[in-house]
């Protein structure tokens, strides 16, 4: 005779009745959430981190479209794909605009944006040959200063260095125009796939080279010079951060170094407040600096730590 099976406790949930207090609870946490951060709930709010990442990617082919475009495409019909390639990355980009325009009118409690997405959106196109000019820079850069580097193609094809400062021109281009969200995005978005974090604040002048790359942390208010050499796992950071009464960090301050133009910084170094590099100085790797140097210095990292003692 088959035993029967033992009877299910009457304290313990069914499976559906357990999922659906799941989703009860989660609607509660998330009600409390919009209404304590003056979310309307009433659709998608905030621009799209897949969209973002297929317009980056179809911008670095129009950019680039013989290295970066799709490999069946001819010379002949390159003017054809840039337009084209163009024509549907603004419509993305006028798209998540609005978004961002809209949740910000929100947050401040106003029913209309005050900027116009279509206007930001041919702005930026406009800003599009001299984001190609710098990065012509930036690849002329790495080719000459790394003996490794056999030809430009190749450092457009596989330095990480370079991919992320084709994200960072054009998000801080974006972040100029008023759309630091969706310029915050792209910078993460390359972040992950380079580990190479520069905030789409931050100004690189021309003919940048970030050899190796991983670990760079460049902060939002960082000026960086023409012609600056960086290494893997530099820092240049904020010192401290300012707060207000409530305890808040103070927004838009600047914090973060300024390295003029030629300045090299070695795998390790850790530069942190306002202080100013200056022309052709040399900072050692592992170095610790939280004080401006003079143009042409060498510090060491025995200078940095004589300098902390």
């Amino acid at each position: 005779m088959t035993p029967a099976a033992a009877p299910t406790p009457a304290s313990t949930p069914a499976p559906g009745d357990e999922l659906q207090s799941a989703v009860e609870a989660l609607r509660g946490v998330r009600r409390r959430w919009r209404e304590e951060h003056r979310r309307g709930g009433d659709g998608r709010e905030l621009p799209s981190r897949e969209l973002l990442a297929g317009m980056v990617q179809a911008l670095s082919g129009a950019l680039f479209p013989m290295r970066l475009g799709p490999p069946t495409l001819q010379p002949e019909d390159e003017d054809f794909y840039v337009g084209h390639t163009l024509g549907s990355a603004l419509t993305t980009l006028r798209h998540q605009a609005a978004l961002e325009l809209r949740h910000d009118a929100r947050q401040r409690g106003e029913l209309e944006p005050t900027g116009d997405a279509a206007e930001l959106a041919a702005r930026f196109l406009r800003t599009l040959p001299g984001v190609r000019e710098l990065l012509d820079s930036d690849v002329l850069a790495a080719y000459r200063g790394d003996p490794a580097a056999r030809s430009v193609d190749e450092v457009l094809l596989c330095y990480p260095g370079l991919r992320a400062l084709i994200s960072h021109r054009l998000a801080h281009e974006l972040y100029q125009l008023g759309l630091p969200l969706i310029a915050r995005v792209i910078a993460e978005l390359a972040h992950a796939e380079t580990g190479i974090d520069i905030h789409p604040g931050a100004t690189i002048g021309s003919g940048c080279f970030i050899d190796h790359g991983t670990g760079v942390v460049i902060g939002e208010t960082a000026v960086i010079g023409e012609r600056v050499r960086i290494y893997q796992n530099v820092t240049l950071g904020a010192k401290s951060i300012p707060t207000d009464s409530d305890g808040l960090a103070v927004k838009g301050q600047p914090r973060h170094p300024v390295v003029e133009d030629e300045v090299v910084i070695y795998a390790g170094a850790t530069v942190l407040g306002r202080v100013t590099i200056g022309r052709g100085a040399v900072i050692g790797g592992n170095v610790w600096l939280t004080r401006s140097v003079a143009p042409g210095s060498l510090v060491t990292q025995a200078d940095s730590l004589a300098c902390t003692t």
